[in-house]
């Protein structure tokens, strides 16, 4: 079972930021590579082509399932003085089974300083339940994930609302932006705590704005708050937010979700 790191490591790099890499499957999220993993591998082959500034935000459109053998090739859609737009294609041999664009931007000047919403007040995750019983997708092995607040899956509630203790089991992976998407996306859905039985599920899109230049945090701890804002129709529009283990706020998110129950 190959750790975050080494698949990070083992990617063959081509020019101009190609990408090409084999996705085992215990990275699986039923019959699709978990969305964390396609996000940061697309991230990856972008930063190649934009080092010098940090990247701001992430439009994600899952597709198609990505499974195997993929290969992802950016391109610069438009770059400034102090911004740039990257588009990243995942491709298998169904097609583009994934699509980002990614927005870097450097540092300005600016007079306002407005954060993020406060983080919550939670336990320390040594006093908070594993959020996962036995039965778990594939690519949850790889995580430790608490329940801090909030129901399971499948577990009835009135209302979609879940507040999580994230964090990588490879304690060998290095914190930088590409590392927090692969994490954020790790808890399913909040929509399924409001379920009674198992029903297929999957994220449609995905947007995540990031806040913070250096992630940081302490012992890779990190808290989530995620939300199924409204779910009707087999959908589900859902926020998420992301802070590091000192309650500084790292990630805003949002994603469409369709729900087939």
């Amino acid at each position: 079972m190959p750790l975050y790191s080494e698949l990070i490591a083992g990617l063959k790099r081509g020019t101009h930021g190609r990408i090409e890499a084999t996705v085992p499957d215990d990275w699986l999220q039923g019959r699709t590579t978990y969305g964390g993993l396609t996000a940061a591998l697309c991230l990856e082959s972008a930063l190649e082509l934009v080092p010098d500034m940090p990247v701001r935000a992430a439009q994600v459109a899952f597709i198609g399932p990505v499974g195997g053998d993929v290969v992802i090739s950016p391109s610069i859609l438009r770059r400034g003085k102090s911004s740039a737009f990257v588009n990243a294609d995942l491709v298998t041999e169904e097609g583009i089974m994934a699509r980002c664009i990614f927005t870097f931007g450097a540092k300005r000047p600016s007079k306002l300083d407005q954060r993020s919403r406060a983080c919550p007040e939670v336990k320390g995750p040594e006093d908070c339940p594993s959020f996962f019983g036995e039965r778990r997708p594939n690519f949850a092995n790889h995580f430790n994930i608490r329940l801090a607040g909030g129901n399971r899956p499948m577990s009835g509630a009135e209302h979609g609302d879940m507040t999580l203790w994230l964090r990588h089991k490879d304690e060998g992976a290095l914190w930088n932006a590409t590392t927090l998407l692969s994490l954020a996306d790790a808890p399913p859905p909040a929509a399924m705590s409001m379920m009674t039985e198992p029903a297929p599920i999957s994220s449609m899109t995905w947007m995540a704005e990031f806040l913070s230049e250096e992630i940081t945090t302490a012992e890779g701890w990190f808290i989530a708050h995620h939300e199924a804002q409204a779910t009707r129709h087999g959908y589900s529009s859902q926020s998420m937010r992301l802070w590091n283990a000192s309650g500084d706020p790292v990630l805003i998110g949002r994603q469409t979700v369709a729900v087939f129950g």
